[in-house]
């Protein structure tokens, strides 16, 4: 499904294309709190209605009202306070915690227009009482997790939107349409990044790299927050604007994965055309703009649009040449770009940068749940095309499940489990589509949504009829047995092929990787009106 192409019927207005991997600094907004760890949140698609809960009992004006918001009724949550003259360091007393508003029960969830306004009107209230404060200067933002077992650092900046043609940004997971366009309703509605998207690339320990590992053992952090899961965090923000410069001349070349995000990345492209039909660019002044850096003259920062051309002077949607952004000039006529190359808000998304083979990232499974299909109806259907092992017990079927070779499954509820295995090849092979490589049609993935679901249960995989349940393999089988269906156990996908896949152009299943560690929402966020 593609969905990177202009909105039906909004015309297809002209894009900056840049022309490599950009990173550009932003004023990033901070809650300013005495712990903010009990703002943050875990990626909106990560969190239950129970989950709400829990978080809005850690703090009231924890982000998951921004991001997850349960009104019951339309227009502002309060009226809007007089605005304070907001202190210094990003403390605020309790006496300015905003009151949250009646919520409706767990999983009644009013109209989209009226639970964003509801996000919209929370986030102006919260600057305006310094709940939420600006930071001063433009940055890119170092960003450590520390737990029990893993350590990851990496960059959070605004990263310049590209078409996957380019091969800039390569997506490796097809996305639908209902979570695109209900956080296109968010991030529309607000105007903001809320939460920031992960990306991976090889750094090959250049010198992003290193100057990441320099901020986070030797500079003094912004933030340090430990979570409950008993994970610490920590925020540096890089000002320099020669560091800056660095870091954009080291990415260039560069190519980045989307690890998780797949749904946001494509609503920031669709939004950018949304909002460029309806916002088109102003001129550059010569006055330094918010997001300037600290100590760059305007005529520097307004030569940064050199990284960009016109989609309309891209055929074929290629990458385009043009100067590094470390090396961009701004006094070489013969190279000033054209006006439809102005940069706004939208052409860029809140972003984490991740060097993956300075910090390999932990690839887990997501499992799926097929509600109204019976245990053993699922089984019996299986044995058409597959050996069936049944087991008295969960654990005893995962035991098996995990020493078998691919392709194997295991399908289960609370009260026992079904391994499958060995599938007729004949049948396999008619079912897997011919214009994928071998690859892509080994994939467990692959398999699930090609030959399983449709030719062995007569089910598409959408999100009618598959539910999906992140890395938890017990949820995943108390949700069968409360639905009266059946829980499909998967392997993890190898990093190798996620990648190998991605590079070929081509895209696996839905929800087929979960890479973590996931960033936290909360710690820093990003507003279109000041960047």
């Amino acid at each position: 499904m593609t969905i990177y192409g202009s909105m039906p019927g909004m015309g297809t207005p002209e894009l900056p294309v840049p022309d490599g991997l950009v990173l550009r600094p932003f004023r990033g907004v901070r809650f300013a709190v005495e712990d903010p760890a009990k703002v943050t949140s875990p990626p909106y698609d990560l969190i239950s209605d129970a989950d709400v809960d829990t978080l809005l009992h850690l703090h009231p004006n924890n982000v998951v009202r921004l991001i997850l918001p349960r009104t019951s009724r339309p227009g502002p949550a309060h009226p809007l306070p007089p605005t304070p003259t907001l202190p210094t360091a990003h403390t605020t007393p309790a006496a300015q915690t905003v009151p949250a508003t009646d919520t409706l029960a767990a999983g009644d969830k009013p109209p989209p227009e009226t639970r964003y306004a509801e996000a919209r009107d929370t986030l102006q209230a919260w600057l305006h009482a310094g709940i939420l404060i600006p930071d001063d200067h433009p940055a890119l933002y170092v960003y450590e997790q520390h737990g029990p077992h893993f350590l990851q650092r990496g960059l959070i900046g605004d990263v310049a939107l590209t078409d996957p043609g380019q091969h800039v940004i390569l997506p490796h997971e097809d996305v639908m349409p209902g979570p695109i366009a209900d956080r296109l309703a968010l991030m529309s509605t607000t105007q903001a990044n809320l939460e920031p998207i992960f990306l991976l690339y090889d750094g090959a320990g250049g010198p992003t790299t290193r100057l990441v590992e320099e901020v986070a053992t030797r500079r003094r952090p912004l933030v340090s927050a430990k979570t409950e899961d008993g994970v610490t965090h920590r925020l540096w923000a890089i000002n320099d604007t020669s560091e800056i410069a660095t870091i954009n001349a080291d990415l260039h070349d560069r190519q980045a994965l989307i690890a998780d995000g797949h749904h946001r990345y494509a609503t920031y492209r669709v939004l950018q055309r949304q909002e460029r039909l309806t916002h088109p660019p102003a001129e550059p002044s010569s006055t330094p703009s918010d997001t300037t850096p600290r100590g760059m003259a305007p005529d520097k920062a307004a030569s940064s649009s050199a990284m960009f051309t016109s989609s309309a002077a891209m055929p074929g949607g290629g990458t385009a040449a043009g100067p590094s952004p470390a090396h961009s000039s701004s006094t070489d006529d013969s190279h000033e770009p054209p006006s439809t190359t102005l940069v706004a808000p939208w052409d860029f998304g809140l972003a984490l940068l991740v060097d993956s083979t300075a910090y390999p990232p932990d690839l887990k499974a997501i499992h799926r749940v097929i509600p109204g299909l019976p245990l053993a109806k699922a089984a019996a259907q299986a044995r058409q095309s597959w050996r069936v092992q049944e087991f008295g017990t969960l654990a005893k079927g995962l035991a098996a499940f995990e020493n078998s070779p691919d392709p194997a499954f295991l399908l289960a509820d609370a009260t026992g489990a079904y391994l499958i295995t060995d599938p007729d090849p004949v049948q396999l092979a008619r079912a897997m589509p011919a214009d994928h490589s071998d690859r892509w049609n080994s994939l467990n993935t692959s398999i699930l949504s090609e030959f399983i679901l449709p030719k062995v249960w007569g089910m598409r995989d959408d999100e009618q009829a598959v539910r999906i349940v992140h890395h938890d393999i017990e949820a995943a089988a108390e949700l069968a047995t409360s639905t009266g269906g059946t829980a499909v156990i998967l392997k993890p996908l190898a990093t190798e092929d996620v990648l190998a896949v991605a590079a070929d152009g081509e895209r696996v299943p839905r929800k087929s990787t979960s890479f973590g560690p996931k960033p936290r929402t909360g710690l820093v966020l990003r507003t279109f009106a000041i960047n």
